[in-house]
């Protein structure tokens, strides 16, 4: 990859909890001091994210360039879909709450060390996700899930961007009661009908390790495959039991939970016109059904100078 590749960086304003003023200046002054061509794309209030992202795609596509996401899980995902569409190498700037895409791939949350990172860097293939025509990075989910992510922006925005308040929200959420899913699930040979709080499909090691669930391995593998998880019917003590044992990462070994690897299924509703409420990545839409899990046909170029290795908590 040459080194005098042009960057096309995508940044969200307001994503993390530091100054976005800061980190852009810290970005900036690391990418003049290695003389590497730049521009930055900001997304704001009076600049929707999908029409910036649009611009700056335009930009690197014409400079024979890079793409480039400095924000959270949905600002890296709306890039992740336009880099991959267009077969762009794209560059990640972590400032999210979790971090999980970026800590995956060993880019540092301190925007001068992933900015040097970056520089450094070399293209690699990293296995995405797709649901319908949609792409992601981390997960995709139906039902209780959604919910709570919906519910954890209402906090951030009232308590700020906090790990603990987003896990303090999603516990309220999981405590308040739910309604249950009822589809039916086939991998193309077989069809079941199920009842379930939620479905969640994972194609993050980190995440999946963090919670205790044995696919983690088969994801690792960034061979097509993916991890789905249901839970059966329950009531809300035992709902407690198994956000304690997640947070435990030992959810894999709860009796009420089912966790499978998996390279494509089909979702369809039991009322055949019913639409999901699905969240990708974080961000909440709304399919038509059937809804399709599946690797996507082709991986993601991604410039890193390092992945991670099985069991390594990059932290």
């Amino acid at each position: 990859m040459p080194n005098d590749l042009p960057l096309s960086i995508v940044m969200n304003a307001g994503s993390g909890r530091g100054d976005s003023d800061v980190a852009r200046g810290v970005i900036r002054e690391t990418l003049e001091g290695a003389g590497r061509p730049h521009q930055f794309f900001l997304i704001d209030d009076d600049h929707p994210i999908q029409a910036v992202v649009a611009k700056a795609t335009t930009h690197a596509r014409q400079q024979g360039g890079a793409l480039v996401a400095s924000g959270g899980d949905g600002t890296i995902n709306c890039v992740a879909g336009a880099a991959w569409r267009e077969q762009l190498p794209m560059g990640v700037l972590p400032q999210g709450t979790f971090n999980f895409f970026g800590r995956t791939h060993n880019i540092p949350a301190d925007p001068r060390e992933a900015t040097e990172g970056l520089l450094r860097g070399t293209p690699r293939n990293v296995q995405v996700g797709m649901v319908n025509d949609r792409l992601f990075l981390v997960n995709g989910s139906l039902g209780l899930y959604p919910q709570v992510l919906e519910d954890r922006e209402a906090w951030k925005q009232r308590f700020g961007r906090h790990r603990l308040v987003a896990l303090w929200s999603g516990l309220a959420t999981m405590m308040r009661g739910y309604r249950p899913l009822r589809i039916e699930v086939s991998d193309g040979t077989r069809t079941r009908h199920l009842r379930t709080p939620t479905l969640f499909v994972g194609n993050n090691a980190l995440q999946l390790e963090k919670i205790g669930l044995p696919e983690a391995a088969d994801v690792f593998r960034n061979d097509g495959t993916l991890a789905g998880l249901m839970l059966k019917p329950i009531g809300r003590l035992t709902m407690l039991g198994l956000i304690l044992r997640g947070a435990l990462g030992k959810l894999g070994d709860a009796d009420n939970a089912v966790s499978f690897p998996f390279r494509e299924i089909t979702v369809t509703p039991k009322h055949r016109r019913e639409r999901f409420k699905v969240a990708v990545d974080g961000e909440i839409v709304w399919l038509d059904p059937p809804v399709v899990f599946r690797s996507a046909p082709r991986p993601l170029v991604l410039i890193t100078d390092g992945a991670r290795e099985p069991g390594e908590d990059p932290g």
